[in-house]
């Protein structure tokens, strides 16, 4: 991973940033949202956003629904997509790829299935082999390229690539 200032404009503050935001911080600031805002691309080139649950565990986000659902077909045909958090004072950009999950059992899927009962349930609690089918189950996993993270502007600014 390299750690670095993205380039901005004269005029954007970045000369005051000061010190770079630990890649730690940013891991809890990922696990610990309840809500995320999934950034996809229509066929066609236009914009699909929509808010998502999931957990972030071993440095990917792993969230699940419905393959028939816009945002998941927009996926098969371009996996290219940007995940962000509900807070803008301390602000979580991820840019990565997101893909169908093999069938997730054993470990992972125990710690999968706590992470979400933790976050949302009763509402949504599901089962350590919820995902034991796969892609079928609707399993996916955004794995990040670059993430850039900041804590109220300017401070902190900071980008991770992979």
């Amino acid at each position: 991973m390299r750690i670095d200032r993205p380039e901005l404009p004269e005029g954007y503050g970045v000369e005051d940033a000061g010190p770079y935001i630990s890649w730690d911080d940013v891991v809890g600031r990922l696990a610990a949202a309840r809500n995320y805002w999934l950034s996809t691309t229509w066929p066609d080139g236009r914009p699909h956003v929509v808010p998502r649950w999931g957990a972030w565990l071993d440095n990917a986000f792993w969230y699940d629904g419905s393959p028939e659902t816009r945002h998941m077909r927009n996926l098969t045909v371009n996996s290219a997509c940007a995940l962000h958090l509900e807070s803008g004072d301390e602000v979580t950009i991820v840019d990565g790829t997101s893909i169908a999950s093999e069938p997730v059992t054993g470990d992972l899927g125990e710690r999968l299935s706590e992470e979400f009962g933790l976050k949302y349930a009763p509402a949504y609690a599901p089962g350590p082999d919820s995902w034991s089918d796969g892609i079928a189950g609707g399993l996916r996993i955004l794995t990040p390229k670059k993430v850039i993270a900041w804590s109220d502007y300017p401070k902190g600014l900071t980008r991770f690539r992979f």
